[in-house]
């Protein structure tokens, strides 16, 4: 077999031809040798991430409406000509033709410019919890396709290392079945090649999702997601290889998973309401209660302050006469308010109440997911243990015992097959379970996005 063109470094030797290009992109080139590593991979998404600068001009947005709304409306400028005689149209006719110029400025009810500058304030306010939140999301997402890609090329470097032993196996039994002093069947010898080619089904399996996990990765990690630099082929990638070593993830508050540790559902909550995304609720429960008190302001009248000059010419026979000024107070009378004001107020009221819980919805939500997730990583913990210090030796004995025995013509080909698989399969179950461990600390730490500085060991 030529090992140079199908063994686990093929996909490096396949990609390398775009290594460079995308780390000098992203600013990555000093660990390019390293390959890409977990912790590079998601600052890079969180750098490309056009989402966040989108929400940065969300964020200016609202802020430019909020002062747009504490000001006061623009003043109204009135102009035009009064009592003109019908039959002449002259100027001077009447006494009271006159050019008028008015201004009118109109003054909000009550504290409705302040309210609503407040309101559009606390709104502006849920922003950055909503990219904090988007970069813990990254975190997890990113990861999560970041150790897909890896245990894909793990299990093609299992299979690898393994594939070498079948062919060797492949070797004994066309031997031993071609001399006919051996105890080797034709159907063991079809057995073995048959497994050979399933173990190079399962290689294709890997290619692919190797393949696709690397795509996925690259929809974080490509500054140009036009493509305008370099060209295309199926199967390829910009992406460089992946760093060699698992990363350890350390968990945010461990404590909250040593053994033994009782931690009720009231402290979890209170740990997770912290949360970006519970905080930025917050800022929008803020904003529904000044809501509130906005409505309640169309109880005040508006009031609308004009005054205004008129011009008049003298006489026809030169007698002089005195030019006009007015003045003027107009505001409404809030009567009728049980068919408006009072059924607005309720309103405002109601979407308060359901704002509020939108966040008990959202926090009760939270709180069983990190359970689960908690759990979840309990079981595989355990099942790692017991793969490591249990059941791996134990396969490993089975299989070197079953080829011992066979080698001495007292064993069956197909049980050493069966053997070499299944511990094969074990190595392999081990790397998932691993991998699985890992996306699900990703998880857990998701809930706990804003304590990512906690010390170790901190309990609520």
């Amino acid at each position: 077999m030529n090992r140079s063109k199908t063994g686990w470094w093929a996909p490096a030797r396949r990609y390398s031809g775009h290594f460079f290009l995308l780390f000098a992109a992203l600013g990555l080139t000093a660990a390019a040798e390293a390959g890409l590593t977990l912790d590079e991979a998601v600052a890079a998404a969180q750098d490309n991430d056009p989402w966040l600068q989108g929400n940065e001009f969300r964020q200016q947005s609202v802020a430019a409406q909020a002062v747009a709304a504490g000001s006061l409306p623009d003043p109204m400028v009135d102009l035009g000509f009064a009592n003109l005689p019908t039959d002449t149209f002259d100027f001077d006719q009447e006494a009271m033709t006159q050019f008028k110029v008015g201004v009118a400025q109109a003054f909000p009810r009550g504290d409705s410019r302040a309210l609503a500058r407040r309101r559009l304030d606390l709104l502006g306010e849920q922003f950055p919890y909503q990219r904090d939140e988007r970069r813990a999301w990254l975190e997890v997402n990113v990861a999560s396709v970041w150790l897909q890609a890896w245990q894909a090329r793990e299990t093609i470097r299992l299979i690898e290392g393994d594939r070498e032993l079948f062919e060797q196996l492949v070797d004994v039994a066309e031997s031993s079945y071609a001399s006919a002093l051996g105890r080797t069947r034709q159907q063991d010898l079809v057995r073995a090649q048959l497994e050979l080619t399933r173990l190079d089904d399962r290689l294709e399996m890997l290619y692919e999702q190797l393949e696709t996990s690397r795509s996925q990765l690259g929809e974080w990690l490509r500054p140009d997601p036009a493509g305008t630099t370099g060209g295309w082929t199926p199967g390829a990638s910009s992406l460089p290889p992946l760093a060699e070593q698992l990363p350890d993830i350390p968990l945010r508050h461990p404590g909250l998973f040593a053994k033994g540790a009782v931690v009720s559902r009231a402290e979890i909550a209170a740990l997770l309401s912290e949360h970006p995304a519970l905080r930025g609720l917050d800022s929008r429960i803020d904003a529904s209660r000044v809501d509130v008190e906005l409505v309640r302001q169309k109880y005040h009248p508006e009031w609308k302050v004009n005054a205004s000059y008129g011009y008049r010419e003298d006489g026809p026979m030169g007698q002089e006469r005195p030019d006009f000024f007015s003045v003027g107070l107009a505001f409404d009378l809030p009567f009728f308010t049980s068919s408006r004001q009072d059924q607005q107020l309720q309103s405002a009221i109601a979407d308060s109440e359901a704002m509020r819980t939108e966040k008990m919805l959202a926090l009760r939500k939270m709180v069983a997911g990190f359970e689960t997730q908690s759990a979840r990583l309990q079981r595989l913990q355990q099942r790692l243990q017991l793969y490591r210090s249990r059941l791996l030796p134990q396969m490993q004995e089975q299989a070197e015992a079953s080829l011992s025995a066979y080698t001495r013509d007292d064993g069956d080909f197909a049980e050493v097959v069966r053997a070499r698989i299944a511990e094969l399969n074990a190595r392999i179950e081990v790397l998932d379970i691993d991998i699985r461990r890992l996306q699900t600390i990703t998880q857990l730490n998701y809930y706990f996005a804003t304590d990512s500085t906690a010390a170790p060991g901190d309990l609520p």
